[in-house]
């Protein structure tokens, strides 16, 4: 399963990355390359879970929808750039991957149920080394 995930990722790469550094382009944001903007997302939804984790431990609300919503903004930026117009499966998987990934955070948000959080950030550790086998990042 995990080499038909790399197979899927390395053709997906190029639908992908090159989407969402147009677009992180026009914001100027300097990115040097999709590759590594994709990685920078799947580093920015770890991060944020984990001060989401952090804001629910301390039963801080504001804190916790906020990191909370962070996370979300990035997962909902990589459903927007997927390419259904590449062959196979990959993107209408990534998409149904992601919006389950939506409802744990906002479930996580609603009901401060940390392990939500935890299965999430599971996920895009997966996605982020597969990411970066795929695509020889050190």
């Amino acid at each position: 399963m995990m080499k038909e995930i790399n197979k899927d990722v390395k053709k997906g790469s190029k639908m992908y990355g090159n989407i969402a550094h147009n677009i992180y382009a026009q914001n100027n944001t300097g990115i040097e390359s999709p590759v590594k903007l994709i990685e920078m997302l799947y580093e920015g939804v770890l991060r944020f879970n984990a001060q989401a984790k952090k804001a629910i431990k301390d039963a801080d609300i504001e804190k916790k929808f906020y990191w909370t919503n962070r996370s979300i903004a990035i997962i909902t930026e990589l459903i927007q750039v997927l390419d259904f117009e590449v062959k196979g499966d990959l993107p209408a998987y990534l998409s149904g991957l992601y919006n389950y990934q939506i409802q744990l955070l906002s479930r996580a948000a609603a009901y401060n149920e940390l392990d939500k959080i935890d299965e999430c950030s599971n996920v895009f550790r997966t996605l982020l080394e597969v990411w970066r086998e795929s695509n020889n990042v050190a």
